[in-house]
């Protein structure tokens, strides 16, 4: 009841009056007047003001259950919601609720972790209160091959997220970095289980976003930036969570259509950075500079050689960077 409090409060310009809450939810006023002290209780901003009702009075950075539930536009991605104050990882989280029976679309949220990796078991630095860690579980019925594509579809998914809440240009470097005037903002760590049979147990999802750090580690500083440092202004993340959670579920549901990019890959050559720029791969076996030229059904970098012969670049196998710089 109180995400749906918080969902009418918020688009409610006015006041709602205690009754219109008992009569929508069927519950008594001692029950609303006790929502109302809980949602206070985690940081909102509730007026009451007898004969008006309750009015929410400024957005706060609030990010819980009740804040991204009622901001949610979603069939089935994020319905099934965790939320951490503290985790050690949220793949870790997300794991553990597919273990036990949590259905697909499935999303586990923290406000800090301190098990956080990234790529190759990198450590994923995770301060509290300040950025975004979630994962999004699933339960895919196809092959274990395809499920390197869902690391580009939720990096499209972050990108569309981003502009249209934030207004801030993203794009993507190849494969699944979320990059903003060139600098990371997003890493993305796709796990798998499978069963003993070969086929996929689950898939989750763990995406990290910049959004309200301010300063970097010096190694760092040139290669990553967050929302905040490029809007100017502190970012609400859990709009964030649920745009992202909406973009997901209509990517993922095209792709399902064909099992396969071949629906998406107009939509995210728009937003590969890389796209048509100098690109060296760094593949220990054969490394090569070329022109990238967007990806195929697959997921893969077509790069364009000096002979004009096309390489395909499969996720995962190589690094792509730019020849001038990190993009």
């Amino acid at each position: 009841m109180k995400a749906e409090i918080l969902t009418l409060l918020r688009e409610r310009d006015g006041y709602v009056s205690g009754q219109e809450l008992c009569d929508k939810f069927g519950v008594s006023r001692t029950a609303v007047w006790k929502a109302i002290n809980q949602l206070k209780e985690n940081g909102y901003e509730i007026e009451a003001v007898p004969n008006k009702g309750y009015h929410l009075v400024g957005q706060e950075d609030v990010l819980n259950e009740n804040e991204i539930a009622s901001r949610l536009k979603t069939k089935w991605a994020g319905r099934k919601l965790y939320y951490a104050k503290v985790t050690g990882s949220t793949n870790l989280d997300a794991k553990s609720l597919l273990e036990n029976g949590a259905p697909e679309g499935v999303l586990a949220v923290a406000g800090e972790q301190n098990q956080g990796r990234g790529r190759r078991g990198r450590s994923w630095q995770s301060p509290p209160d300040t950025n975004i860690y979630m994962t999004l579980g699933l339960r895919p019925d196809f092959a274990p091959d395809l499920a390197p594509m869902i690391t580009l579809i939720d990096a499209m998914a972050v990108a569309e997220a981003v502009e249209e809440v934030c207004g801030l240009k993203s794009q993507i470097k190849w494969p699944n970095d979320v990059v903003i005037g060139g600098k990371k903002i997003c890493g993305i760590l796709t796990e798998m289980s499978t069963e003993s049979n070969g086929y996929i147990q689950y898939v989750v999802i763990g995406t990290g976003i910049n959004v309200n750090v301010r300063e970097f580690p010096e190694e760092i500083r040139d290669k990553a930036t967050s929302l905040c440092i490029e809007k100017g202004e502190k970012i609400l993340r859990a709009p964030i969570v649920a745009k992202c959670m909406e973009c997901f579920e209509k990517y993922y549901e095209r792709f399902l259509q064909t099992m396969d990019l071949s629906l998406l890959m107009e939509d995210y050559g728009k937003r590969l950075v890389n796209k048509d720029a100098k690109v060296k791969v760094l593949d220990p076996q054969n490394e090569f500079e070329g022109i990238a030229r967007g990806i195929d059904k697959k997921g893969e970098l077509l790069v364009e050689k000096e002979d004009g012969s096309i390489e395909t670049v499969y996720a995962g196998e190589v690094s792509v960077r730019g020849v001038y710089g990190y993009v």
